[in-house]
């Protein structure tokens, strides 16, 4: 796992990404000393239920306006969640609008790349055991 805590404490990892299982992402993102970040999707069928589930999960200012350019400022801002990283841990994604989910995997990829450029790790990490995502994993299983 030592090579995993090192891939998330490196801002240039910084992205999307899959894994089958929750278990060693949160241990590795805790030892990694990373804000984590738990996002079930359990019900969640629209963009307005998006930005609201995500709100919520985030903590997100009363000035959000909920829609996709003011959540890629919230995950490109994350003030108000003083911490040296994040990974944000998405569950139950599979009743998602394809196009809405898409989208959703290119604000996260810009929030990444926007804190890989300031020298801060963000993780989306979608948990996907059937892998059904076209998402490179975060680690190699056994």
């Amino acid at each position: 796992m030592g090579k995993l805590v090192g891939k998330m404490k490196d801002a240039s990892r910084s992205g999307v990404y899959r894994a089958t299982v929750d278990p060693v992402v949160l241990e590795v993102a805790r030892e990694a000393e990373l804000d984590v970040i738990a996002v079930s999707l359990a019900g969640v069928r629209d963009k307005e239920s998006i930005m609201r589930t995500l709100a919520e999960a985030l903590g997100f200012p009363k000035w959000f306006g909920a829609n996709w350019d003011a959540l890629e400022d919230c995950l490109s801002d994350l003030s108000w969640r003083d911490a040296p990283g994040w990974v944000l841990l998405f569950r139950d994604f599979g009743a998602l609008p394809r196009d809405d989910l898409g989208v959703l995997l290119e604000v996260l990829r810009s929030a990444a790349q926007s804190w890989a450029g300031r020298g801060r790790p963000f993780f989306a990490v979608f948990i996907d055991p059937q892998r059904s995502l076209a998402l490179p994993d975060l680690y190699k299983e056994k």
